[in-house]
């Protein structure tokens, strides 16, 4: 009779087969939400790139600081919403948060090719931003609950890749806008049917992980006022919401505002000034989020702190970007720094919900990430209407984008301040 060996276990090839099978489903959900990722952003970026377009289909949006508080207004309910939607999923089925709000906002979305005043306008990005609050938090959360140690930074690097590629064909429409058979209620048509279409097979192929006692706790009966108060006492959790929050005030104005910004600077169409705004550096971003996930990853080896580090070096390249665009006398030198920038986000962005793990517990990770999205959109909001008001009083961009450059030299100092835990 054959003995097994006492150093191979009987159950030791099923064990590897498990282990290969979550890995390759882990990594399966990556693949699954990048297409929502891509969705959730473009549906976004839309409206900024075609706001020539918009402007003069609805005359009744006027001022450039009514064109901030349309912006404003997704960002401002969206905020509001996201540690509802990060505490849901931290309490029920991710999968089903994930899919209804990608159906949901679709809808919207195609909605909001229909509108024909600023009133309906405004109202239809509110619900937008409605429905999109419960995304992100689920997503990440998801994301971060499969991939644990050794490939969490790629697998977040990856998804946020779809976020850069939604931007990125967003910064296309612009040329949707301009062509006599299209226009911009054309691209919000299509792009909402897009997404209501994907939810269906989304819902079949989503599942929601198990979850064993001793693994991934999540007590059911948490409050909000306890998971609030358990967040709030974390003094790195609060250096990170801070950290997170004073670069993308920057980063909502490039998104915002770029396409605009350039078309009037140097005198180019809507089309080139959209691709010009949201190509390089967005590529840039695109291939860094992996690179600094990779990186993050291989540093974490070393010490719990490689995640802080890397994330410090592109807050690094952000500071100078940000003083290059305001000064920028040419497109092209203009675009250069906008690259740096998307170096520098890149490496920043897909390092925020790692270091979240890092400092809270598993149980309330979606619902820090939705506080961190309240707080860090909030100001986005007030951001995008301070630079449309700024707009309208004759500033120079050169002092605008100064300031907020000194935005992401504190963030430096704020980041290396945080205690991870793990």
């Amino acid at each position: 009779m054959n003995n097994p060996r006492i150093d191979q276990p009987v159950d030791a090839r099923p064990a590897r087969e498990t282990s290969f099978n979550i890995t390759r489903y882990a990594w399966l959900v990556v693949a699954l939400l990048w297409p929502v990722a891509l969705l959730n952003y473009l549906d976004r970026q839309m409206l900024g790139t075609m706001k020539v377009s918009v402007m003069h289909d609805i005359p009744g949006i006027g001022l450039e600081q009514h064109w901030g508080v349309l912006l404003g207004a997704f960002k401002w309910v969206y905020a509001g919403l996201s540690p509802v939607g990060g505490y849901i999923a931290d309490r029920f089925s991710r999968r089903r948060l994930i899919v209804g709000s990608l159906f949901i906002w679709s809808v919207v979305t195609w909605a909001t090719g229909h509108v024909t005043t600023y009133e309906q306008l405004l109202t239809a990005r509110a619900l937008m931003g409605i429905s999109e609050a419960f995304y992100i938090p689920a997503a990440l959360a998801l994301i971060t609950d499969l991939h644990s140690g050794n490939t969490r930074s790629r697998a977040v690097g990856i998804h946020q890749m779809g976020i850069y590629a939604g931007v990125l064909v967003g910064g296309f429409t612009g040329y949707v806008a301009d062509a006599p058979n299209l226009g911009w209620r054309f691209a919000f048509g299509v792009c909402g049917l897009i997404g209501a279409l994907y939810a269906v097979p989304l819902f079949f192929l989503l599942k929601d992980p198990q979850r064993a006692p001793g693994n991934i706790s999540r007590p059911e009966g948490t409050s909000p006022q306890r998971a609030l108060r358990d967040l709030l006492t974390n003094g790195s959790f609060i250096l990170l919401v801070l950290y997170f929050t004073l670069p993308a005030l920057a980063g909502w104005v490039v998104r915002d505002w770029m396409p605009a910004i350039l078309q009037k600077r140097f005198s180019i169409s809507q089309g080139h000034a959209g691709v010009s705004a949201t190509l390089y550096w967005l590529v840039a971003a695109l291939l860094c989020a992996v690179l600094g996930g990779w990186l993050a990853d291989r540093w974490m080896r070393r010490t719990n702190r490689g995640r802080i580090y890397v994330s410090a070096i592109g807050m690094a390249c952000i500071v100078p970007a940000m003083f290059g665009v305001g000064n920028a006398g040419s497109l092209t030198v203009a675009v250069c720094f906008l690259v740096l920038f998307g170096i520098g986000w890149g490496f920043f962005d897909c390092n925020n919900m790692p270091i979240l793990c890092q400092i809270v517990r598993p149980d309330l990770r979606a619902t820090g990430y939705g506080l961190m999205n309240f707080v860090s959109i909030s100001c986005g909001g007030f951001a995008d209407w301070g630079f449309g008001a700024l707009q309208d009083r004759h500033l120079p961009l050169n002092i605008i984008f100064s300031i907020f450059a000194m935005t992401a030299v504190v963030s430096i100092f704020l980041v290396f301040r945080i205690r991870p835990r793990i």
